[in-house]
């Protein structure tokens, strides 16, 4: 008698599997992970995932996303974020803008200075050396890159070369337009 082997009828796909969910978004994943894993290969692992995953536009706006609260409470110069992003919303001290929140690792790549809706394009920094990390990690949350990719609208990425590191962007905007 002799003996055939089928070949499964499901073959296997070629490359590597990809994720479907960022596990990065999980605390105490992430935290397990960090016990083992050095700051830097932490941070690099993360923010794979990120590109990999892309943004979870589950709260492009800045005011309302939940992974921005620590952000949103914190102040600077007697006004907290959240303060701040409403009088960007409503139009009042335009050239204060940015100069403040450059501290916080924010960029505004356009706004419409015009009457009318601001339709502002606000950048957070992903990157490792970020200045929003003091902030997240003083309130305790270590995986808010994860977090701000989820709610963001878009994730934009540059390259590394060999003179400039890699740079990651969460993009949030104000004053969405009308669906």
């Amino acid at each position: 008698m002799t003996k055939t082997n089928t070949l499964p009828t499901k073959r296997r796909e070629e490359g590597v599997a990809k994720l479907t969910v960022n596990p990065f978004l999980d605390a105490d994943f992430y935290a397990r992970m960090r016990d083992y894993t050095e700051r830097d290969a932490a941070i690099i692992k993360e923010l794979k995932a990120i590109a990999e995953i892309r943004a979870g536009n589950k709260q492009p706006d800045p005011r309302l996303a939940p992974s921005l609260a620590a952000l949103r409470s914190t102040v600077k110069k007697g006004l907290n974020f959240g303060d701040m992003l409403d009088r960007i919303v409503a139009g009042k001290e335009k050239g204060l803008w940015e100069p403040w929140m450059s501290t916080f690792g924010i960029e505004i790549r356009s706004v419409n200075y015009g009457a009318g809706p601001r339709n502002a394009a606000l950048v957070l920094d992903l990157a490792a050396n970020a200045p929003a990390h003091g902030i997240f990690a003083r309130a305790g949350v270590q995986n808010w890159r994860s977090l701000a990719a989820d709610d963001c609208a878009v994730v934009r990425s540059e390259k590394a070369t060999e003179t400039t590191p890699l740079k990651v962007y969460a993009v949030f905007y104000l004053d969405p337009a009308a669906e």
